[in-house]
C-alpha cells in the first residue's frame, strides 16, 4: 500500500478567515492533520517588538474554535506555528489563552503543547561570543549592545521541535516562531515521508488555497506520498491549475527554485506539474539537499522612535508643477520651526511619501514623467525619544504643506484637503529590524523549550 499523509491548511494565516463549508468539506476527506501558519515576518517590526497580534483577536479566535472542534471531534492533531503574528511569547501565550477559554467554554479536551521560541538575551550573548552567530543579508556582526537594545528576539523553528510535541502525545500544538513550511514538514517526515516531497507540501501549505485560483483565503487538501504532492482547495469555487502552483511555488524567495530551509535546501528545479483532474495538481521532482551544518535563524527588533502621521492631498495643478520646489521649502520650514521647541533635525525624520508619482516605489519608480490631477500626502514624523515631540514636529508641518507660498499661487487659503478630522494620527512605538542572523545549534531543538499541559 502506498504510504501517504492527508494534510489540511485552512488559510494564510490565522485570523485571515475561511468558509465554515470549506472547512466541513475538507475534514470529510479525513486529514491526519489540520493545521495553520499563526504568522509571518511580512507585516513588518512593530507586531514583534509591540507584542500585539497582526491579525484581530476577534478573527484568530473564530478561526481557532473551529479548528480546535474539527481536529477534537475528528481526533487528530492540530498545529499552529508563528502564534499571534510574530510569534513572540505575548503572542504565544495570547492564542494559548483563547485555546484554554474555548476548551472551557465549550467542555473540550486535549492534551496542548506550546513550543516556546523567544530567546533570552543572556543565551543569544553566549552564542555570539562563541562565535556561532552570523549575519544574513549583508548584516554586520552582531554585537551585545545591539543584543542589549533588543525589544525581543526569536528564532525560527523548523519541524523538529513539532515532531517532539507530537510524539509526546500532544493533540493541539501551539508554537511560537517557525518557518512557515514546518508544521506540515513535520507531520510528512514524522510519517516516514522523504523531507523534499515533505517540505514541498509545506510551501503549499503555508498559504492555505493562495497556490489555487481565484485566490483567495480558503481551505488547501494535500497528499503527501514517497515521490509526490497532490494539492487541490477544499472549495468548489476555486481550482490548482499547473500554473497557479508553480506560480506559488517562487514565492518569497531570493531563488525561485531553491528554498533554504532549517537543516537544508529544497530544490524545485525539476519540478513537473500534472494535472490529475480539473482541479488538483500533481508535483513530482522536488529535490531535498541536507545542510553540513543546522542553523536556526534569528529575527529582534529594537525600538527606534515614536511616529505620528497626517493624511492630506491637493489638486492645485500650479503646486503639483512644481512639487519638488514645493516640498523642499516645506522641509526647510519645519527645520527651522521645529528647532524652536528643542526638535533638532538629528532627533527626528520627516518624510513625505507622495501618492499618485512615486508613493508606492520611491526613488526606484521607474515612470518619471507622469502626474495625474491630483496628488495624496502621507506626512511622517518619527522622533527619537518623544510621542509628543513627533506630534508637535507633524503639525508643524502639517501647517507648512496646507500654507507655504509658492510662485504663481492663486489660492491664498490653505491648498491641502485633510480626509480626517483630527488631522494628526499619533501612531506610537516604532521598532527596527536589528537581528537578523543565523544561529549555529548542536540539536534542532534546543532552543525550543517545550511545555504541556491537559487543557
Amino acid at each position: 500500500m502506498t504510504k501517504e499523509i492527508r494534510l489540511l491548511s485552512t488559510s494564510a494565516i490565522l485570523g485571515y478567515g475561511f468558509p465554515e463549508a470549506s472547512l466541513k468539506a475538507g475534514m470529510a476527506r479525513n486529514p491526519d492533520m489540520i493545521g495553520v501558519d499563526g504568522g509571518s515576518v511580512d507585516p513588518g517590526p512593530h507586531y514583534l517588538g509591540s507584542g500585539k497580534p497582526f491579525c484581530s483577536p476577534i478573527a484568530i479566535r473564530r478561526d481557532l474554535k473551529l479548528m480546535l472542534h474539527a481536529a477534537i471531534a475528528a481526533k487528530i492533531p492540530l498545529v499552529i506555528g508563528t502564534c499571534g503574528g510574530a510569534g513572540g511569547e505575548p503572542h504565544l501565550q495570547l492564542v494559548a489563552d483563547m485555546a484554554r477559554d474555548i476548551a472551557r467554554e465549550d467542555g473540550l479536551h486535549f492534551k496542548m503543547a506550546l513550543i516556546h521560541a523567544e530567546q533570552s538575551k543572556d543565551e543569544i550573548r553566549r552564542r555570539n561570543a562563541a562565535g556561532r552567530i552570523r549575519g544574513l543579508a549583508h548584516q554586520p556582526n552582531l554585537t551585545d549592545a545591539v543584543i542589549d537594545r533588543s525589544s525581543r528576539i526569536v528564532g525560527m523553528m523548523g519541524p523538529e521541535p513539532f515532531i517532539e510535541a507530537l510524539d509526546n502525545g500532544a493533540q493541539v500544538v501551539l508554537a511560537g516562531r517557525g518557518s512557515d513550511p514546518a508544521p506540515w514538514a513535520a507531520a510528512a517526515i514524522r510519517a516516514q515521508l522523504p523531507p523534499a516531497p515533505a517540505w514541498y507540501a509545506g510551501k503549499m501549505l503555508e498559504c492555505g488555497a493562495t497556490p489555487s485560483i481565484p485566490k483567495g483565503h480558503d481551505c488547501l487538501f494535500v497528499t503527501v506520498r514517497e515521490d509526490h504532492v497532490e494539492c487541490e482547495p477544499t472549495n468548489p469555487a476555486r481550482r490548482c491549475t499547473p500554473l497557479s502552483i508553480a506560480n506559488h511555488s517562487l514565492h518569497e524567495n531570493a531563488s525561485p527554485i531553491h528554498h533554504i530551509e532549517p537543516g537544508g535546501m529544497l530544490d524545485t528545479s525539476a519540478c513537473r506539474f500534472d494535472a490529475v483532474s480539473d482541479r488538483a495538481v500533481r508535483i513530482s521532482g522536488m529535490t531535498w539537499n541536507p545542510a553540513t551544518q543546522y542553523t536556526v535563524k534569528l529575527e529582534g527588533v529594537e525600538l527606534a522612535g515614536y511616529r505620528a502621521i497626517c493624511v492630506a492631498g491637493t489638486r492645485d495643478p500650479l503646486l503639483i508643477g512644481r512639487l519638488d520646489n514645493f516640498l523642499d521649502s516645506v522641509r526647510a520650514e519645519v527645520a527651522t520651526k521645529a528647532a524652536n521647541f528643542g526638535a533638532t533635525p538629528d532627533t527626528y525624520q520627516l518624510g513625505i511619501r507622495v501618492y499618485g508619482r512615486d508613493g508606492v516605489m520611491g526613488v526606484r519608480e521607474p515612470v518619471c514623467d507622469s502626474l495625474g490631477h491630483e496628488l495624496g500626502f502621507v506626512i511622517e514624523v518619527v522622533h527619537r525619544d518623544s510621542q509628543e515631540m513627533a506630534g508637535a514636529v507633524l503639525g508643524m508641518a502639517r501647517a507648512n504643506m496646507l500654507h507655504t507660498d509658492f510662485p504663481g499661487r492663486l489660492c491664498r487659503e490653505g491648498n491641502m484637503a485633510f480626509p480626517f478630522s483630527p488631522s494628526d494620527i499619533d501612531v506610537g512605538p516604532v521598532y527596527r529590524f536589528s537581528v537578523y542572523h543565523v544561529a549555529e545549534v548542536d540539536n534542532p531543538t534546543e532552543l525550543f523549550p517545550i511545555e504541556y499541559e491537559t487543557v
